[in-house]
């Protein structure tokens, strides 16, 4: 198995970051906002973060805001959504550059997506998700303007999300996903709304995720893949629940996805590896202390030296 490939990943992130006309390029072109994030918080992760041009990487996040409304886009010459106002928060968090934001222009475009109901709007067109409601509290919370929303009504419309074995949805009875399930955790634990949460009952069908080959699947009957490995984690540290799983099986799953002579990780064994699993499975292993690794914090999503750095310090 060995261990982790760490210069390698940290080669195979930079390579990619530098490739504007590849295939993989092309089809995330879309959300290379979130593409960044992915990327340069696994290269801090890796104690990396040095290898990018971080001036040149805060220029073009940037250009991709939309002047009028304050909200920030994918790419350039792409509309803003909170899926990407979010990551480009937490990548001007992660390069302590959050100064170079009109505060109160993000913060309302992001507020103004709050609808009556205290759910949120992913962009101007509608589209409601819990994962919306989790990059709104997150983003929020990061740039310290909480208050500018109904905190109350978002939580209660979270609350309302959730079924009878425990889990979350993306709207009210929607099926129990762990991607929604960390959605709607990550954000009851940043408005310190847990008490919410039946953490045995959501802390056993968690552990029921992981497969016979040590991984960790979205849902019940599907494959085990490295990106739950953050989904997954992340909510059981969240409430308390993470001895329930095998850590080292989980490990050695992680370990197995990575392309040990190009770099970079995979969803499974063999399979081609891309940005947004090697940033879950480098998350994944921080999440479970992996020596060398910096700690990641499991409601930010990101380190936890950062969200301290923002939290802690004037």
């Amino acid at each position: 198995m060995g261990g982790l490939e760490e210069e390698k990943h940290a080669r195979y992130i930079v390579s990619v970051e530098k490739k504007k006309d590849d295939f993989e390029s092309l089809v995330i072109e879309h959300l290379r906002m979130n593409g960044a994030y992915w990327g340069l918080t696994t290269l801090d992760l890796l104690n990396k973060i040095g290898a990018i041009d971080a001036d040149a990487v805060v220029s073009w996040v940037m250009e991709c805001q939309d002047k009028d409304c304050g909200g920030f886009a994918g790419n350039l010459g792409h509309d803003p959504h909170l899926l990407y106002t979010i990551s480009a928060v937490q990548v001007l968090a992660l390069l302590d550059r959050l100064d170079v934001l009109d505060i109160e222009k993000v913060s309302d475009y992001v507020a103004g997506l709050q609808n009556e109901d205290g759910s949120f709007s992913g962009d101007m067109w509608g589209e409601i998700d819990t994962r919306f409601s989790y990059c709104a509290i997150c983003c929020l919370s990061l740039l310290g303007r909480l208050s500018k929303i109904n905190v109350e009504k978002a939580v209660n419309y979270i609350v309302s999300c959730k079924n009878l074995d425990g889990g979350f949805g993306s709207i009210p009875g929607g099926e129990s996903h762990a991607g929604q399930i960390f959605c709607c955790v990550g954000a009851l634990a940043i408005t310190g709304s847990l008490h919410h949460v039946d953490r045995d009952l959501l802390g056993w069908w968690l552990c029921e995720r992981q497969c016979k080959d040590g991984g960790l699947n979205g849902r019940p009957e599907k494959l085990a893949d490295v990106c739950y490995s953050w989904w997954v984690l992340s909510s059981l540290i969240m409430i308390d629940r993470v001895h329930w799983i095998d850590k080292e099986k989980l490990t050695r799953f992680i370990l197995n996805c990575q392309d040990k002579d190009n770099g970079g990780i995979s969803d499974r064994p063999d399979n081609a590896v891309d940005v947004f699993h090697t940033y879950f499975g480098v998350a994944g292993l921080s999440l479970m202390e992996y020596p060398g690794l910096k700690t990641i914090d499991p409601a930010y999503a990101l380190p936890v030296d950062v969200v301290n750095r923002i939290f802690f310090t004037k």
